[in-house]
């Protein structure tokens, strides 16, 4: 792919999906939206509202468990206490997410000017995050959940990407961190099997963030196209480690302990359920789709995304 100068994507400028949008007119249609698709939490979600008894907290199916022999013997009671602490892991994992991406967010416009749209597109998708992450607080602390922290490997491996990201690489990220979770809530939000506050925390956060996936793919597009080669070969290896990353740290495994499962069996259990690699799989299909046309997963990033186990 040949590496263009920022005066060359001013005008013209195309990848293998054909000619990319204005920067400027993506991020004031965003903006647009935001202005008419916004949602405040605090003031649209029912938080008093007691939890409804027998109702899931996360689609059965999307349970890490589930379809395994220790999920047979499960009774259903168990089998909904999981779910419960699983959306609390999962809402946890959505807040590491989003103070990483609202930190690689500063700094991609930290130079850039502030009164351009893309800027300001930037600074409302911030606010969006700041939002969530709060939401998702909220949820944990509603339910009789304990925070689920990832480990501290992960957290300081978090803190050396942000220092040493490229800007296509924290856009990769950012994707990744999106969209897996993005399609699960879009099976969760319709689905009245399960909780009530649980579904309107998804369906907020499904609209809000398909405007920041929009965003992600043109700026990762352009970069991947504008981005000096050892950019983008850095960007391959490096969101080929986050993918393995992402794949370990998606269930906390304290979770099992906290429902009476044997930790270790559980774990192992998961690592050999076919259905859990389909669900894992179909959930990043969109997106290994998008990085592989763009000529992200190459070389041995692409071998770290297969032995994430989100790439078939």
């Amino acid at each position: 792919m040949t590496t263009l100068t920022e005066a060359d994507a001013v005008d013209g400028l195309r990848d293998t999906l054909g000619l990319l949008k204005d920067r400027e007119q993506v991020a004031e249609r965003l903006l647009a939206s935001s202005a008419k698709h916004s949602f405040d939490p605090d003031k649209e979600l029912d938080w008093a509202a007691p939890f409804e008894d027998g109702k899931w907290f996360w689609p059965p199916e999307l349970v890490s468990l589930y379809d395994t022999p220790l999920w047979k013997r499960m009774g259903e009671e168990q089998r909904i206490l999981l779910s419960q602490h699983e959306a609390a892991a999962l809402a946890s994992l959505g807040i590491w997410f989003e103070l990483i991406l609202m930190q690689l967010l500063v700094r991609h416009i930290y130079d850039k000017a502030a009164t351009s749209a893309h800027v300001r597109y930037a600074l409302t998708e911030i606010e969006d995050e700041c939002r969530h992450s709060k939401m998702f607080a909220r949820l944990i602390s509603r339910g009789d959940t304990p925070w689920y922290p990832v480990s501290r490997a992960h957290q300081n491996l978090g803190r050396l990407f942000k220092t040493i990201s490229t800007t296509p690489g924290s856009f990769t990220a950012t994707l990744l961190g999106e969209e897996v979770l993005d399609w699960m809530q879009r099976l969760t939000f319709p689905d009245e099997r399960v909780q009530t506050l649980v579904r309107g925390v998804t369906r907020i956060h499904v609209v809000e963030e398909a405007r920041h996936v929009r965003y992600a793919r043109e700026e990762l597009r352009r970069q991947m196209v504008t981005a000096p080669r050892w950019s983008q070969e850095f960007t391959r290896v490096t969101s080929g480690e986050f993918a393995r990353i992402f794949s370990i740290a998606f269930v906390n495994p304290d979770v099992y302990t906290n429902v009476g499962l044997d930790r270790a069996e559980a774990v192992a259990q998961v690592r050999a359920s076919g259905h859990r690699r389909e669900v894992m799989q179909n959930g990043s299909r969109k997106l290994t789709e998008f990085l592989d046309d763009i000529g992200v997963l190459r070389g041995v990033g692409r071998r770290l995304w297969k032995a994430s186990g989100l790439l078939a």
